[in-house]
């Protein structure tokens, strides 16, 4: 059964992690970001709605980060992929459960900017600090609880095989009903999705922001 880091432990020793880190928020972003004269209403509305959903004040910031306005110039795509996330985010999956899974997904690609992000996400989830050391070693910590443990395999399993086994599916079955169960893989696979995009284009991660070293 897949377990911890598929690529192998190698690829999560600190001298691997800097030079992923240098790899993708090292170098230039790929695509420049739109200035403020290109940003039209729809963008702006979309930065809003997506500040909500992750308890932030709408309308609490004096410039949309330079990660928003590169996406933003394909507005359509954008907008149609963060109604899907916005829907993930107000899902029937508890907020602490959700962001179990996307940390374990965003440590194992390895996504500097999408691991950040939500390390502050899930700490006003209840993710304790703690937890959030303990999430890149993986469901064998033995430390998990039996439910956390399961989200955590969970991720392994489709990170490393796209299949959840049976035995997690059992586990997850055991506190997780017909819509969350159904609800998660879609989950892990957006945010799959996000680290996909966030490294290719090598966005830049918000001001402060620590990467991979974040806790």
């Amino acid at each position: 059964m897949p377990n911890d880091a598929s690529r192998g432990d190698a690829a999560f020793e600190p001298a691997a992690l800097a030079e992923r880190e240098a790899l993708i928020t090292g170098k230039p972003p790929r695509l420049p970001p739109m200035t403020a004269e290109e940003m039209g209403p729809e963008a702006m509305e979309t930065v809003r709605d997506i500040r909500r959903a992750v308890g932030l004040d709408p309308d609490g910031m004096t410039e949309v980060p330079d990660y928003m306005s590169t996406i933003l110039r394909h507005t359509g795509l954008y907008r149609a992929f963060g109604d899907y996330g916005l829907q993930l985010l107000k899902g029937v999956i508890s907020p602490r459960d959700r962001e179990l899974a996307i940390l374990r997904t965003g440590w194992l690609c390895r996504a500097p900017f999408e691991w950040a992000e939500h390390v502050a996400i899930g700490q006003r989830c209840g993710v304790t600090q703690e937890e959030i050391e303990r999430v890149t070693r993986g469901s064998s910590d033995p430390a998990w609880s039996a439910n956390d443990r399961a989200i955590l395999r969970a991720v392994e399993e489709l990170h490393a095989d796209a299949m959840i086994s049976d035995e997690t599916w059992a586990d997850l079955a055991k506190f997780l009903d017909q819509l969350q169960l159904i609800e998660l893989p879609f989950l892990i696979g957006h945010y799959h999705q996000v680290a996909f995009y966030q490294n290719a284009i090598r966005l830049r991660p918000p001001p402060g922001s620590l990467g991979l070293s974040a806790r």
